[in-house]
């Protein structure tokens, strides 16, 4: 198939200014730049002027890029334009990003070491490189260019994005997560942000190399979900909490049938019996919504074994607890809060947004009945995201629900790098879970609770 219709156009237009500099290599670089940016514009309105953008939505990915690339060259040799191969090369590049993916943004999504894109307007991009951000040298040409970048990314997904709806949630092709939003409410400019999805689902072993909890934690952890203990996981915004629980969702016997629910897909579960489900917002006319709540309520009717939601938000919560009470024991979820002790008291507070007339203390007695482990992580700052805490929940003292702390990671300073210090200690305590993983013949070692054991 051929896709452009070079005789249609004419001659004559005026070619970008050639860019002459004379001060340094870092006012030439920028020169080379401007020149390359008037000419990839220049090739780009011609390009469109001659492509049938119909037909091209009929190719795959790799003839359309082949095609692009012919018409794009021929296009460059008939303005005879003075730049060298390389830069040729990369205004096609460009303009193959432009018109088949996402720009700018293309190199980025690339990047493997880049967990978070975060866009501030057209020319104001950071990115999350090993728990910290930079900012980087990549721009959208203006803000209408992101803009057709964005409805390019939500429409994609069967969503919309204008005035009347300005805000939108949606997955690239990868599993990534973005989350858009613009004019009015975004005062600057359209904002976009991208929380990557990995491609390649870390094992426990990743986590003990980047320094996010030890080898007899880890095995605790293990212990802990083999002998389906309800687990919940708690920590602030990019503290690894979904990491971690695809982690523990590894050691899931295979003879279980497992339901995900989650607002946006995440989870990479790899046993045989997965049942994945996500939730869909509100339609146009404010219609068609499907909420956290009404999947986990409907997955009770799927015969489930475990449950795992990516994450409580709202009312959905009484209705996961009351699972977790009802014979789906082993099921997991992760919710934001700073710390064990806040991450039950925010349950209690999704709950009460039921509009439930249950007493407080029924709820924290539902919580505590529901709830056996609470996994703390944290970012610090360094950015190294890292098990902080491992509390369990022992049961209700009068009105207030008892935790105790089997391990925690102390720190005793920063070295000269910047990196945080420390090592895990064990309090002491021997959970009472103990014995229900001997009673199901998971072998714990006492020893491992010793408070003289350090990592």
């Amino acid at each position: 198939m051929e896709l452009n219709r070079l005789n249609e156009f004419g001659k004559g237009e005026p070619e970008p200014p050639l860019v002459h500099n004379g001060s340094g290599p870092s006012l030439a670089r920028k020169a080379e730049e401007e020149q390359e940016r008037a000419w990839k514009q220049k090739i780009h309105q011609k390009l469109m002027k001659v492509l049938d953008l119909s037909l091209l939505g009929t190719l795959g990915k790799e003839e359309a890029e082949r095609q692009l690339q012919e018409i794009g060259q021929r296009l460059m040799a008939e303005e005879s334009i003075p730049l060298s191969l390389t830069a040729r090369q990369r205004i096609i590049r460009q303009i193959q990003d432009d018109i088949l993916g996402l720009g700018p943004l293309e190199p980025l999504l690339a990047d493997k070491s880049i967990a978070d894109i975060l866009v501030n307007g057209h020319d104001s991009i950071y990115v999350e490189r090993n728990g910290k951000l930079e900012k980087v040298d990549v721009s959208f040409h203006s803000d209408t260019h992101l803009l057709n970048i964005i409805d390019r990314i939500v429409s994609s997904v069967g969503r919309r994005i204008d005035e009347s709806s300005p805000m939108v949630d949606a997955r690239l092709k990868d599993g990534s997560r973005v989350n858009a939003i613009i004019p009015p409410l975004a005062v600057d400019g359209p904002l976009l942000s991208i929380r990557r999805f990995s491609i390649g689902r870390l094992s426990m072993e990743a986590l003990m190399e980047k320094g996010t909890l030890t080898a007899p934690i880890a095995g605790l952890l293990e212990s802990i979900v083999r002998g389906r203990l309800n687990v919940l996981i708690s920590g602030g915004t990019g503290s690894g909490k979904t990491t971690l629980l695809n982690v523990l969702s590894g050691f899931v016997p295979d003879n279980e049938r497992i339901v995900t629910i989650e607002d946006s897909a995440e989870l990479q579960l790899q046993q045989p019996h997965v049942v994945r489900l996500e939730t869909r917002p509100p339609n146009i006319e404010n219609k068609g919504e499907v909420t956290q709540r009404d999947l986990v309520r409907n997955s009770l009717r799927m015969r489930p074994d475990r449950i795992i939601v990516g994450e409580v938000r709202g009312a959905e919560a009484l209705d996961m607890l009351q699972a977790m009470n009802t014979g789906h024991d082993g099921s997991m979820t992760t919710l934001h809060a700073n710390a064990p002790r806040d991450a039950l008291t925010r349950i209690e507070n999704m709950v009460s947004m039921t509009g439930t007339t249950m007493p407080v203390k029924a709820i924290r007695s539902q919580v505590a009945s529901a709830i056996d482990v609470v996994l703390q992580v944290e970012r610090q700052e360094d950015g190294t995201r890292r098990l902080v805490s491992v509390q369990e929940i022992n049961g209700m003292e009068g009105d207030v629900i008892t935790m105790s702390e089997l391990f925690n990671f102390r720190r005793v300073g920063r070295d000269e790098e910047g990196k945080v210090i420390g090592h895990y200690k064990a309090t002491g305590i021997v959970p009472r879970f103990h014995e229900h993983l001997h009673q199901r013949g998971i072998a714990v070692p006492l020893s491992l609770f010793d408070p003289d054991f350090e990592d």
